[in-house]
C-alpha cells in the first residue's frame, strides 16, 4: 500500500504543497513527513515564491494526523518511537521556522498532526466542512511542549486545555470562535474565495511579509524575550528595498504596485 507523498508545485509566486494519502484521509506517514523539509528549502531559496499553500489532496480531508498504521513498526520501542519523533518534529518545526507566509486551506477532518500543521502555518482558512481534533487523550499520546505553545498561541490556555483533554471534535464556526481559523467560507464558495484570499495575500511585499511574521514571532512572547537586533535587521531591509520605493512610487501614480522582493 501506498504510504502517501507531498505534491509540490509552483504557481506564479504562490508554493504549494498538496498533502496526498486519500485512502488514510492524508494521514502523515513518515516518508510524507521526511519529504517536506526538501520542499520547504527549495520555496525558501526561491525569491519568486512569495506565499506557500498547503492542503489536503480531495474534499474529504485536511490531514488526519499521523499514520497511526505506522506505529507499531515504526515506533514499537522506545528507541524506534525517539527516532519517529525526531524525524517528525523536523517537519514541523521546519513549517514553523519557514521565513515567507504560508497558508493552510482545510477541507474535512483535521486532526492530531493536522492541526499541528495547521498552526504551525500563519494562516489558517477553513470551509465549512472542516472538523478538527486533538485526540491526544484517546489515544495514550502526551504532545511536545512546541505543538501543544502553538495551539496556546492560536487559541489560548483554556481553549487549548479543552481540546487537548476532552479531544473532542470541534466544528469549522466553532473552531473560528476560538481563533483556530482566521477565516470559513461555505463549501460551494471554498475554493473560489480561498483562490482570491491567497492571491491577494501574494500581491504583497514580499520582504515586508517576512519582516511582519519574523518580528510578530519574536515579540509574541514579550520584548523582553525578543531579538531586537534580529527585528531592526527585517525592518532596515525593507526600507532599503527596491520594493520600497516601488510601493511609495505605485501610491503616488495611483497604481498597483509590482513587488519583486528585493
Amino acid at each position: 500500500m501506498s504510504n502517501g507523498r507531498i505534491v509540490a508545485s509552483k504557481e506564479g509566486s504562490i508554493g504549494r504543497l498538496v498533502f496526498d494519502n486519500e485512502a488514510r484521509r492524508n494521514a502523515i506517514s513518515i516518508d510524507m513527513a521526511m519529504q517536506l523539509p526538501g520542499i520547504l528549502a527549495d520555496f525558501a531559496a526561491d525569491p519568486d515564491i512569495h506565499l506557500v499553500v498547503l492542503t489536503g489532496a480531495g474534499d474529504k480531508s485536511f490531514v488526519s494526523g499521523a499514520d497511526i498504521s505506522e506505529f507499531d513498526k515504526k515506533r514499537a520501542t522506545p528507541e524506534l518511537a525517539a527516532e519517529y519523533a525526531a524525524r517528525s518534529r523536523k517537519t514541523y518545526e521546519d513549517l514553523r521556522n519557514f521565513p515567507k507566509p504560508t497558508i493552510a486551506g482545510i477541507r474535512g477532518y483535521c486532526f492530531g498532526g493536522g492541526v499541528a500543521i495547521a498552526v504551525a502555518c500563519d494562516l489558517r482558512f477553513a470551509a465549512d466542512d472542516a472538523v478538527f481534533s486533538i485526540p491526544a487523550a484517546r489515544l495514550g499520546i502526551g504532545y511536545r511542549a512546541d505543538f501543544t505553545s502553538w495551539v496556546v498561541e492560536a487559541v489560548g490556555p483554556a481553549n487549548a486545555k479543552e481540546m487537548l483533554i476532552t479531544a473532542q471534535r470541534y466544528n469549522a464556526a466553532e473552531a473560528y470562535r476560538m481563533g483556530l481559523v482566521h477565516r470559513v467560507a461555505p463549501v460551494t464558495e471554498f475554493e473560489t474565495a480561498f483562490a482570491a484570499y491567497c492571491a491577494n495575500i501574494a500581491q504583497n511585499a514580499p520582504l515586508a511579509m517576512r519582516a511582519s511574521k519574523g518580528i510578530v514571532n519574536q515579540v509574541a512572547g514579550g520584548l523582553a524575550d525578543a531579538d531586537l537586533d534580529a527585528c531592526r535587521a527585517l525592518s532596515e531591509a525593507c526600507t532599503a528595498s527596491e520594493d520600497y520605493r516601488e510601493g511609495r512610487k505605485a501610491f503616488m501614480e495611483k497604481r498597483k504596485p509590482v513587488f519583486r522582493g528585493r
